[in-house]
């Protein structure tokens, strides 16, 4: 009892704790790399080319119909009820995958799917609205950490279970049981007081003047007027408390206006614009392999005739991936000068390993392309999500995170819809991964040229260099392994 009521009255680890918690049991989904055997099998009884030129798209509509207006509801509602409803969306998957039949329900599926991912940015932004900001760099890495362990367990775990010979019915129904955990668990979150945009007049005003004197990426006075106060006094404190002052034309407007100013500070520069592109250019193919590669391994191998190993292969990428992310911290590189030329190379090796995975006849080949393409895409998202948050605020980076996890989606959309939807193209699994390559390559190409170009312009301003990384972070935080 002593143990629970110091950690709830800490201002940091209670909140980092309980959301970590629910990070676990949230991606520890055991059914989740056997998706698409189950879709196929007696079960579900859906064909391979539904599954791929039908079923799947309708999640890539949904999701990017969802994203941009769930992000602005997010910060709106104060993070909590959104994590809640991503626990509750979750819980309602796994009803309708071991409970639901016909193709009907998978359509459902899908974009009930779609409402969990889209949601993911209040997982991700929920901790900056509550702790203090000294407590950032250390709750983030706890909060990746549990993710990344609740998918490595999960993935593990399910491999274990198929190699069993476990139904994948009760294998689902065990995926049930974890995430209602995690929606029972979303109930015992702390409701944050302030919000980042929909901020009340007074909070407004101090956040502006703190933009002006603070510099980029340091602690701002603001914060630290907010932390003390807390959601502030009188007419502020009563906006916050969700009464109609909160939600007033006047606030709505000045939460257009902060957010106006993030956006133009989120995109101040080349620098972060180039950065910005590779991350949407590469999480847009990322998700695209990510969503149809369990289609490619039952291709060469089906599963109905041979046993599997997606949990396993899963499991492997998360922690060669991770490993690879982690150690990006203890390499000593210049990345203002080397950074671009180094998503280039990467990107090239990504792209081999597409066009491995697309031309091979063989599993175990097939197999290690995904945990190199997996992995080259986590050490990359790393150094570029370093390089992004060491340059702007808190505030600037979840509008950031938000933009260009929007244009990676509607980048994923226009692949989805010309080359894997029946109404357009729609090709067999081996010519759309082969597309995929072709898009890697391209991405490389465009990578090589830019950092090319920037190494040998740094070259001649070593000085300029180095100062600029001394005003950067030392520290990186893990990539999410999604």
């Amino acid at each position: 009892m002593g143990c629970c009521a110091k950690l709830k009255s800490s201002s940091w680890a209670y909140p980092t704790a309980v959301l970590s918690l629910y990070g676990f049991f949230a991606n520890c989904r055991v059914a989740e790399p056997f998706l698409t055997p189950y879709l196929i099998g007696p079960h579900k009884n859906i064909s391979a080319e539904v599954v791929t030129n039908y079923l799947f798209p309708i999640w890539t509509y949904s999701y990017l119909a969802f994203l941009f207006p769930v992000f602005l509801l997010t910060d709106f509602l104060r993070y909590k009820p959104l994590i809640m409803l991503q626990g509750l969306f979750l819980v309602t998957n796994y009803v309708l995958l071991c409970f639901a039949p016909g193709l009907p329900a998978m359509i459902f599926l899908q974009v009930n799917y779609a409402v969990v991912t889209s949601t993911e940015v209040a997982y991700f932004s929920y901790i900056y609205s509550i702790i203090p900001v000294e407590n950032y760099q250390r709750a983030t890495g706890y909060l990746r950490s549990a993710m990344l362990a609740g998918y490595t367990f999960g993935a593990g775990l399910g491999q274990v279970l198929v190699s069993l010979g476990v139904d994948y019915f009760y294998i689902n129904a065990i995926t049930l049981g974890i995430v209602s955990m995690a929606f029972l668990v979303s109930f015992w979150l702390p409701m944050p007081q302030r919000n980042m945009f929909f901020k009340g007049k007074k909070a407004a005003a101090v956040h502006s003047q703190s933009q002006q004197e603070g510099p980029q990426g340091a602690q701002r006075p603001g914060e630290q007027v907010m932390d003390k106060e807390g959601a502030g006094s009188g007419k502020e404190k009563m906006e916050h408390n969700g009464s109609p002052g909160w939600c007033s034309r006047e606030n709505v407007a000045t939460a257009g206006h902060l957010l106006w100013q993030s956006f133009r500070e989120s995109y101040s520069s080349r620098h972060l614009i180039y950065w910005s592109l590779w991350w949407a250019l590469a999480t847009a193919g990322y998700v695209q392999i990510f969503n149809y590669i369990q289609l490619m391994w039952d291709h060469i191998e089906p599963s109905a005739t041979s046993s599997i190993y997606n949990g396993g292969v899963e499991a492997a990428c998360s922690l060669v991936g991770a490993t690879a992310a982690f150690s990006v911290g203890y390499i000593k590189v210049t990345w203002a000068m080397w950074g671009e030329l180094a998503l280039g190379l990467f990107s090239a090796v990504g792209a081999g390993a597409v066009f491995l995975m697309a031309l091979t006849s063989s599993i175990w080949a097939c197999y290690v392309g995904y945990v190199i393409f997996k992995s080259c895409y986590m050490l990359l998202i790393t150094i570029t999500t370093f390089q992004i948050a060491s340059k702007l605020s808190m505030e600037c980076y979840a509008l950031t995170f938000g933009i260009n996890t929007f244009v990676a989606l509607s980048l994923q959309t226009i692949i989805t819809f010309v080359v894997v939807d029946e109404a357009a193209l729609g090709l067999d699994i081996v010519s759309q991964f082969i597309i995929y390559g072709s898009y890697y390559a391209t991405i490389s190409v465009l990578f090589l040229i830019r950092g090319t170009y920037t190494a040998c312009v740094n070259r001649h301003r070593p000085g300029q260099t180095e100062a600029q990384e001394q005003r950067s972070s030392v520290e990186v935080i893990a990539a999410d392994p999604f």
